[in-house]
């Protein structure tokens, strides 16, 4: 856990990693504490669904999480991101496509999954491409996506 977190702290750009295992976060610590921008980010031990942080996010950086999840937590999945991020905010998502898995995690999932429940709520995809530097055995099997709010939410 943590080095996408490290990788993208910097002055500019405070950094959350959240994990639910305490010894993730341990071990996370440990290993990240005396690198040169380790004050411009944090691991807390949390359960995402129930974290209440002292402010919203700008960004959202999903990385496998959604496909890790049992399928009858997307909904809470998709209502937690768009709870934690501010009202201009975006969502980044590393999506694992598979199609072939029985039972899981990872469990299956395509982009119309991640869709059906963030559309809803007003997020919507701006940009969905082939992640180009995917590791070797998930080539052809990833996309980024990024999503932002809708101007106009509809309210049913």
């Amino acid at each position: 856990m943590g080095y996408d977190v490290v990788a993208l702290a910097s002055p500019e750009r405070f950094v959350v990693g959240l994990d639910i295992s305490d010894l993730a976060v341990k071990k996370a610590k440990q290993w990240s504490s005396s690198l040169p921008n380790a004050d411009y980010f944090t691991f807390l031990a949390e359960d995402f669904f129930k974290w209440i942080p002292s402010e919203k996010f700008d960004l959202i950086f999903d990385y496998t999480f959604f496909c890790a999840l049992d399928p009858s937590l997307r909904v809470a999945w998709a209502e937690t991101v768009n709870r934690l991020l501010k009202p201009d905010g975006e969502l980044l998502t590393l999506i694992y496509l598979i199609s072939d898995q029985e039972g899981g995690p990872p469990y299956n999932n395509t982009v119309a999954d991640y869709q059906k429940v963030l559309e809803p709520l007003g997020l919507k995809a701006i940009l969905m491409e082939d992640n180009e530097v995917a590791i070797k055995p998930r080539k052809g099997c990833e996309k980024i996506g990024r999503w932002r709010r809708c101007a106009h939410q509809s309210s049913l």
